[in-house]
């Protein structure tokens, strides 16, 4: 039976994983006993690479804070890129504090992350979600210069069913209007491994979280694309047994590059649904060029035009 993994042991064989080859940390990934892959992630990231601002309220509700990855130095002249992002587990759990790991990959490519939450099924169900996600975009948009961003160069990100949400906020200017935005106020937007075309839904975890048999045809991401899009990037892992890669991201690409959207579509080798993700970390960095690719789209994306009107 192994030893228990008390937090000195756990630094320990961390310090250790941060040098070792992929196959040997997925190795120790397995052999570590005590804690999830997830908590493995956050403790070999660095704390000295970002400055983070946590627990921070846009709302009134519990759920509507966000925590706020910050690149150390001087903001470049206009600020860094800001992206807000959308945590993934079915519309049912997760959260926020997960993703130090991901605040801290993207905070050291220069990028300004606000990892945001939402409520959660069963105390809401679609579209309840949906304004707690718009209200993080508009404290972005609003408060940007705050932590040294530019505000007109937010983006939206998630993944998996945070990918949703993110598809939502950008294309579907129902929830931005109710913050006083609107969609062609983003730069863009990110959406990894997300459903953004699942009627018939078939996954019965889910189907409470959509009213299913009456899942609203409106609910769809794909059917809210139109030319005034902000520029995507849609990333998917080829071996995603969640969500199909090619009836979501796929059918979405095409949509909108029909509409004259741009659009970075990117399929991913050696990664699955939740490993997409997990590939922003150090430790699973090498398993595909994920962070690579969407710190590039953030850092060159032109900026938004300017907001007209209050």
């Amino acid at each position: 039976m192994p030893a228990p993994t008390t937090p000195s042991r756990l630094k320990h064989h961390l310090g250790t994983l941060r040098r070792a080859p992929l196959g040997v940390a997925l190795v120790a990934f397995a052999l570590l006993s005590g804690c999830s892959p997830v908590k493995l992630i956050n403790a070999v990231t660095p704390d000295d690479t970002f400055a983070l601002i946590p627990d921070l309220s846009f709302g009134p509700l519990p759920a509507n804070q966000v925590d706020v990855y910050r690149p150390l130095g001087t903001p470049p002249p206009g600020g860094w890129p800001v992206v807000v992002f959308i945590h993934g587990g079915s519309w049912q759990k997760g959260g926020r504090a997960q993703y130090k790991f991901l605040g801290e990959a993207m905070a050291s490519r220069g990028i300004v992350l606000m990892s945001s939450s939402y409520r959660l099924y069963p105390e809401v169900s679609y579209p309840d979600f949906l304004p707690d996600s718009a209200s993080a975009v508009a404290y972005a948009l609003d408060h940007a210069a705050r932590h040294g961003g530019n505000p007109r160069k937010v983006l939206v990100m998630g993944h998996s069913a945070g990918a949703y949400n993110a598809a939502m906020v950008a294309l579907d200017d129902r929830w931005l209007a109710q913050q006083h935005h609107h969609i062609t106020e983003l730069a863009g937007w990110v959406g990894l491994a997300g459903p953004y075309d699942f009627i018939p839904l078939k996954d019965k975890s889910v189907q409470p979280v959509f009213h299913h048999p009456n899942v609203p045809p409106e609910s769809q991401p794909i059917a809210h694309a139109s030319a005034q899009s902000p520029r995507t990037f849609l990333g998917v892992s080829n071996f995603d047994a969640q969500v199909n890669p090619d009836t979501n991201s796929g059918h979405l690409a095409t949509r909108l590059e029909a509409l004259g959207v741009p659009v970075i579509f990117k399929r991913y080798e050696g990664v699955d649904h939740l490993t997409l993700i997990g590939a922003f970390s150090r430790p699973l960095h090498r398993m595909a060029p994920v962070l690579d690719d969407v710190a590039a789209f953030v850092t060159t994306i032109p900026e938004a035009p300017r907001k007209n009107g209050p």
